[in-house]
């Protein structure tokens, strides 16, 4: 598998910690382009999607891609979830059977750390673990929150992207349309996309961050 990551803090851990013989890593190097409704001619002219269809090696046709899993590693904050929709865009727009054929992943990181010194140690991937992990460990806990990649250590790390790494496969079926999804989610309709937004953000630890801090341009691309 190769994890796409948001620049060199975000892939430090995954780096250190991975499996050189099974696992590579690519470090996107700045936030990437809105590909949406530009032509594939774009893809050569910018960096960061030459080299990672280059990485890949998915140019010419899927049948030559190098890694059975790709998998978008971003931290579990607002700005890594524009960057996860940035990515997404980019293999809808050029390489959709890529999705479809099953090769592209979201790796799922713990949220939290709860643990008492000489007690035990629980890595949550929601705020219901959270609360579970409280009552276990009783009053006062260490609550670490994870919001990048690159706050966990090498360590740690390693026993996230091993046997028990959680991935979540990126679905798309033959009937729906990617042009329709891609207006809707990345196209000009702002007005739109702020209600949808609005009406259906996540009530957790994913989301915490209020409202108005959700940077402008993920709402209007």
């Amino acid at each position: 598998m190769i994890f796409i990551t948001e620049g060199l803090s975000a892939s430090g851990s995954i780096t250190k910690s991975r499996n050189v013989d099974t696992q590579a890593v690519f470090s996107l190097r700045g936030k990437p382009l809105n590909c949406y409704d530009l032509k594939k001619e774009i893809v050569y002219k910018n960096e960061v999607f030459n080299l990672l269809q280059a990485a890949l090696n998915i140019e010419e046709d899927i049948e030559n891609l190098r890694y059975n899993k790709v998998v978008i590693a971003t931290d579990a904050d607002v700005d890594g979830m524009h960057i996860r929709m940035l990515i997404l865009t980019f293999f809808l727009q050029f390489f959709p059977d890529l999705i479809r054929q099953g090769h592209l992943y979201i790796l799922q990181t713990p949220l939290f750390r709860v643990r008492k010194k000489n007690m035990a140690t629980y890595y949550c991937y929601s705020t219901e673990e959270r609360e579970r992990a409280i009552q276990k460990l009783g009053k006062n806990p260490e609550i670490t929150r994870f919001k990048g990649l690159g706050e966990i250590s090498p360590e740690e790390f390693s026993g996230f992207i091993g046997e028990d790494i959680r991935l979540d496969r990126v679905r798309i079926t033959q009937e729906e349309s990617i042009a329709e999804l891609l207006e809707f989610y990345m196209g000009k309709n702002t007005p739109d996309r702020q209600l949808f937004i609005k009406g259906n953000l996540r009530q957790d630890v994913i989301m915490e961050e209020k409202m108005d801090e959700i940077p402008a341009e993920m709402l209007t691309n």
